[in-house]
């Protein structure tokens, strides 16, 4: 996306697949920014294990932390990537000591860095006694490892400047004899994340943490559905929305769902049953994506991702399966923190304008509200970062071709509500700072200007029940 070349930031998820060593592998590639972190989110129900990957010279970021808090909250395995080890970094053990802060958990180096910066020479592979050597070349190579029994290796010596040499031996001895030590089962259960250092620019270290990641990552995984366990090796098809991308290629104004595997295989030109709608649906155009390169899916296995094209059916969360009484609920649903209205400056474009929004509103770009009670009712964009609001101007213009002007709300807080024992269309009384709204699914919310308004209609509805989810979804949790 060429905003996020302008801002220098990852906006959106990415979904690519490629074949390695005997495995397949299926990259989920998320957003960097902490606005996104909703679309980040949803992404990482769909995955087995995480890598994360760290700036050596910067340390763990704040929309890091959070990434690292979500993945141990659902016991998803991490594997810690330190990269930009060519430039200057921050000391690998001050790295260690804060991972382990930000985790909670252990953190074993399975290989450590020899130098840093201009002095970079190299990694210690600590499971194989293996040194790899680094060589900075024009478009970036290394040369191959040479294999030792340890430092002492004249060939090894040789190579590196006498302190870096020093250093990085002393800090090797001593992780041996006070680090943490590796076991793949404290790795599987989110307890330790193996570390890897590196240059991802300079091709460096990169085929060492993807070996390690195919070698002591967990396999694809079970999921809940209605309290029930569907595990992979189940003969039944079932799978889950995650994401949704419109225009992925502009030449084609196509939309993809990608869908998670959880059991069963899949087929081209099978027939599943939708599981919000009840209907049957034909699985004609499946897809897989390599960078800008799309091939035809015939089939797939649990712990695949198949992109569906086509199906305007389908949304994040839905379930597709072979059997009715299967129905995930997969996707989380984040509490907005901010809202605005997009208006439409151009009235001759109305057609590009609501098609546009529509399609971005199916992704889950951001959410929506329509605000009042009567009949005419205005769409409200809400979500958990301003950047958002930016992302659908951008891809209203590039991809519709349709101008926007985003006008910032009055309204803070959203709350959905209830009141025990009151009718279905019983409708509390509002503050003046208070509105009602509808949601996407069509339940009522209030939307309160500030702080002071939500605590005013606390105090006088104290028989009142207010939620920042919907009631359903929070009590699925």
């Amino acid at each position: 996306m060429e905003l996020e070349k302008q801002r220098g930031i990852s906006i959106s998820s990415t979904v690519l697949q490629f074949d390695y060593a005997g495995y397949r592998v299926n990259l989920l590639d998320t957003p960097g920014h902490k606005d996104f972190s909703e679309d980040t989110y949803r992404v990482l129900t769909a995955v087995d294990a995480a890598v994360m990957v760290i700036d050596a010279g910067k340390g763990i970021e704040p929309q890091t932390r959070k990434l690292f808090e979500v993945c141990r909250r659902r016991g998803v395995p991490i594997f810690t990537f330190m990269n930009k080890c060519d430039r200057p970094t921050r000391d690998p053990l001050e790295l260690l000591d804060e991972l382990e802060k930000v985790l909670g958990i252990g953190a074993f180096p399975v290989n450590w860095p020899l130098g840093s910066g201009p002095s970079f020479r190299g990694v210690y592979d600590r499971l194989t006694k293996r040194v790899h050597l680094f060589e900075r070349t024009v478009g970036g190579a290394y040369e191959a490892p040479v294999e030792t029994f340890g430092l002492d290796d004249p060939a090894i010596k040789g190579r590196l400047e006498e302190l870096v040499y020093a250093q990085a031996r002393d800090e090797i001895e001593m992780l041996q004899g006070a680090g943490e030590t590796f076991d793949e089962g404290r790795v599987l259960r989110g307890e330790i994340t193996p570390v890897y250092f590196g240059s991802a620019m300079n091709n460096f270290g990169v085929k060492l943490l993807l070996d390690g990641f195919l070698e002591h990552s967990a396999a694809p995984g079970p999921r809940m559905a209605a309290g029930r366990a569907i595990e992979p090796l189940d003969p039944t098809f079932s799978g889950f929305v995650f994401k949704i991308q419109a225009n992925m290629d502009p030449r084609h104004r196509d939309r993809i769902a990608f869908v998670r595997v959880v059991s069963g295989s899949f087929t081209r030109e099978m027939t599943v049953i939708h599981a919000q709608s009840g209907k049957r649906i034909r699985l004609s155009n499946a897809q897989k994506l390599f960078g800008r390169e799309r091939e035809t899916v015939d089939d797939g296995r649990a712990g695949d991702v198949v992109g569906i094209v086509g199906h305007d059916v389908l949304r994040i969360g839905d379930t597709l399966t072979e059997d009715r009484t299967i129905v995930f609920d997969e996707i989380p649903r984040f509490t907005p923190e901010v809202f605005a209205y997009l208006r439409n400056p151009q009235p001759g474009n109305s057609k590009k304008f609501r098609l546009g929004l529509e399609q971005l509103l199916q992704e889950g770009v951001v959410q929506v509200f329509h605000v009042g009670t009567g009949q005419v009712k205005t769409p409200l964009l809400a979500a958990v970062g301003p950047l958002q609001f930016e992302v659908v101007q951008h891809r209203m213009l590039s991809e519709y071709g349709a101008e926007s002007r985003v006008e910032p709300a009055r309204w803070t807080t959203v709350r959905w509500f209830r009141k025990p024992g009151a009718p279905a269309d019983w409708m509390p009384e509002l503050p003046a700072d208070a509105t009602f709204a509808a949601d996407r699914d069509d339940r009522w919310v209030i939307l309160f200007a500030d702080d002071w308004a939500l605590r005013h209609f606390t105090q006088r509805n104290a028989d009142v029940e207010l939620s920042p989810l919907p009631f359903a979804e929070v009590a699925a949790k």
